[in-house]
């Protein structure tokens, strides 16, 4: 349940922006490419940091907790913070270079995420199905809120996706005690 909730948090950051990029009115085709690279991504940058953070873990101890619960907390208000500027976001085609580079700046939240996992040694191959299908179900859905409706939800998610993680960083930083 909790890996749910957290792929469902960070999945957050990428159907806000979503929501925004569907106001471009893409064909379901393109909605359908957007949303597997997305996936993709959020699959394999949680990997990458997993297998750095089990490898720092080893030299750490008793401190991984504190260091993952940190992690997510900074996460989430990193999340939370930026939902909240009011700051326009520029436009783009989701097409080659400009989707893969769409693609990895909504997985980053992953690849930190990854490392904070990584140090407390979890199932690394969950994780990353968990985070790749929420986030490119909720990609998908993003691009059709926004394709269909506007741009009514964009901020209020990922808001909501940073307050989910800083609750699991908390709790995490209280789990030894």
């Amino acid at each position: 349940m909790t890996v749910a909730l957290m792929a469902l948090a960070l999945s957050m950051d990428a159907f806000s922006i979503s929501v925004g990029i569907g106001l471009l009115g893409l064909r379901y085709k393109r909605i359908v490419l957007v949303s597997a690279t997305v996936g993709f991504f959020h699959m394999i940058m949680p990997v990458v940091g997993i297998i750095i953070g089990r490898l720092l873990s080893e030299y750490m101890g008793a401190l991984a907790f504190f260091i993952g619960g940190s992690g997510l907390i900074v996460l989430g208000m990193q999340m939370i913070i930026s939902s909240v500027k009011k700051e326009p976001s520029s436009l783009f085609s989701p097409i080659g270079t400009g989707l893969v580079v769409f693609a990895m700046s909504v997985s980053m939240d992953s690849l930190s995420l990854g490392l904070t996992l990584g140090v407390l040694g979890v199932n690394t191959w969950l994780i990353s199905t968990f985070f790749g299908v929420a986030s490119a179900f909720f990609t998908g859905l993003g691009l059709m809120i926004g394709k269909k409706a506007g741009y009514w939800l964009g901020t209020g998610g990922e808001w909501i996706g940073g307050f989910v993680l800083l609750i699991f960083g908390v709790k995490m930083i209280l789990t030894p005690f």
